[in-house]
């Protein structure tokens, strides 16, 4: 894998079978056995995506082989039960599609899966027209990255960015994924800001900050803490002189 994948046009799929609405029940079986895929987009005569048949669209035909009757002689879920009835792709999709484009974030794209309980997102232009399909293993070739590629990357935009010309002191280490940052830095405030952008950078597992401000000035007497240190009066010379 070439380059830093951070957007979906970097991983997603760009051979993609695709319907029309007017695909034969049986021709979207095969496509689906065929080319190993759980779900298709459906396309109008324009090439722009309307719609995605999925296998647990194509399941109430079997699921519902009966009628759907129940114990009681009563239709059970019958908006499946009319899904049952569809013989074509426009029948059976779920429409309107939920789709991402090209220039979609690999993080956006995962919880647009996420919250959508997709496992695959048409990839569409601004015309709507079809570019890709993108998937959860898609999505995940990002943590392919080689540790010495993640730590470069963390040094130059992060470490770097962050703390200008005081990184001499900062360790930047990865190790299957997980960045450590330690030593010392003079903008402890920027400290959470570097643990959040190194968590940012693509094939990062985790982040272990143990970055820490500036030492403090050595104990002129670090036997007594500093409550417990006589204060001297400004009367009181700092030497005093033997009687004779």
């Amino acid at each position: 894998m070439s380059g830093t994948p951070t957007f979906v046009n970097d991983v997603m799929a760009k051979r993609v079978v695709s319907l029309r609405a007017g695909a034969a029940f049986k021709d979207i079986v095969k496509a689906m056995h065929g080319w190993r895929v759980g779900a298709l987009p459906v396309l109008d005569d324009s090439g722009v995506v309307i719609g995605v048949v999925s296998e647990a669209d194509l399941l109430p035909k079997e699921q519902y082989s009966d009628g759907g009757i129940g114990p009681y002689g009563q239709v059970e879920h019958l908006s499946e039960v009319r899904k049952a009835d569809a013989v074509t792709a426009g029948e059976l999709m779920t429409a309107p599609a939920v789709t991402v484009a090209p220039g979609t974030t690999l993080a956006h794209a995962a919880r647009v899966m996420a919250r959508s309980r997709v496992k695959r997102l048409p990839v569409v232009g601004r015309d709507g027209t079809l570019k890709g399909i993108v998937s959860r293993s898609d999505l995940l070739k990002v943590f392919l990255r080689e540790d010495k590629d993640i730590a470069e990357e963390v040094r130059r935009e992060v470490v770097v960015r962050l703390f200008g010309t005081h990184t001499a002191t900062v360790r930047v280490e990865v190790h299957d994924g997980v960045v450590t940052l330690a030593g010392r830095v003079h903008e402890t405030a920027l400290v959470p800001s570097a643990a959040r952008l190194a968590r940012a950078v693509p094939g990062v597992v985790d982040v272990r900050s143990a970055l820490a401000g500036p030492p403090r000035h050595p104990n002129l007497d670090p036997d007594l803490p500093e409550a417990d240190r006589p204060a001297q009066s400004e009367a009181e010379p700092s030497v005093r002189r033997r009687g004779r």
